[in-house]
């Protein structure tokens, strides 16, 4: 990004802020007016990230080196770190915005959707066991795709498939590490209607697919899975499962670009919940600038 960007970042979360994100950042003491704003902090923490430092200390360190004069009240380390902690529900709601700004932007409405989920490593494998960060959002789980067991949580995205570009996010969600993809799918999808939806096979539930199409007006499109002693699949099921995958692979796609930009999956600095939260959303919230932006 450049300074330009920069500015219309901040131009842009100012705008946030004062009509969301303020009601989520609320204090005590009506009289509360820190002369580092939480606009700043917000726009330092998104920049920051755009630019490919990923801990806070990195960000803290890049800003005060680069646009110390920028933000000429920009507090310790300590203080910010802290800060950031401070605004993550606010942080979670920018992100909310800027994927439903993506979304009234859109120039058609697209039938096709992708579902899948990504980890969010607080631990790795061999401290997964005695982990205790954000004990109350993370657990102890294993993800199939990269054959590891890992301490901490999973995001869900639903995404609109784009033609020729990776999806757009339409509704997130975070659960625990060990949380089974479908049960997550099935409060995701509760309010969502007349889609055609391409999953793994991970969300395979007959039940739920038939309640789907007829409540929802949904269909569930998965690759066939191999029945009880069925040792390979017959040629129209391979088709279809093949089928199934093309389309369904831009939502790997997408995982991939997110670690790319922001390195999501990376989460061993974080120490609270509220940082977790921060570090999450406001990943997100970068990607879908990104998108907003066409940078």
């Amino acid at each position: 990004m450049n300074n330009f960007q920069l500015i219309k970042l901040y131009c842009d979360i100012c705008q946030y802020y004062n009509n969301t994100l303020i009601l989520y950042a609320q204090r005590q003491s009506n009289n509360y007016c820190p002369k580092f704003t939480d606009e700043e902090c917000i726009t330092i923490y998104i920049y920051g990230i755009l630019e490919q430092r990923y801990t806070v200390k990195a960000i803290y360190e890049f800003i005060k080196k680069y646009y110390g004069g920028w933000f000429p009240n920009l507090p310790s380390y300590k203080a910010f770190n802290k800060r950031i902690c401070y605004l993550s529900d606010a942080i979670r709601m920018l992100a909310d915005c800027v994927i439903k700004e993506l979304d009234t932007k859109a120039a058609e409405e697209i039938k096709t959707h992708l579902l899948d989920s990504m980890p969010v490593v607080v631990a790795n494998s061999k401290r997964s066991s005695r982990a205790k960060v954000a004990a109350e959002m993370c657990d102890k789980g294993y993800c199939d795709s990269k054959k590891m067991y890992y301490y901490g949580v999973k995001i869900h995205v639903l995404g609109e498939s784009k033609y020729e570009t990776i999806p757009t996010p339409k509704l997130v969600s975070i659960t625990k590490a060990s949380d089974h993809d479908l049960k997550e799918a099935k409060v995701l999808l509760k309010d969502v209607h007349g889609i055609d939806l391409y999953a793994d096979k991970a969300y395979i539930d007959g039940v739920w697919e038939e309640e789907l199409k007829d409540k929802n007006n949904i269909e569930v499109l998965t690759p066939v899975k191999l029945k009880k002693g069925q040792a390979y699949l017959e040629s129209a099921d391979k088709y279809k499962s093949a089928g199934v995958s093309r389309v369904r692979q831009p939502i790997e796609s997408f995982f991939n670009w997110l670690q790319e930009k922001t390195n999501m999956q990376k989460a061993s600095k974080v120490r609270s919940e509220e940082g977790l939260i921060s570090f999450i959303y406001a990943r997100l919230a970068a990607v879908c600038f990104i998108k907003l932006y066409a940078i």
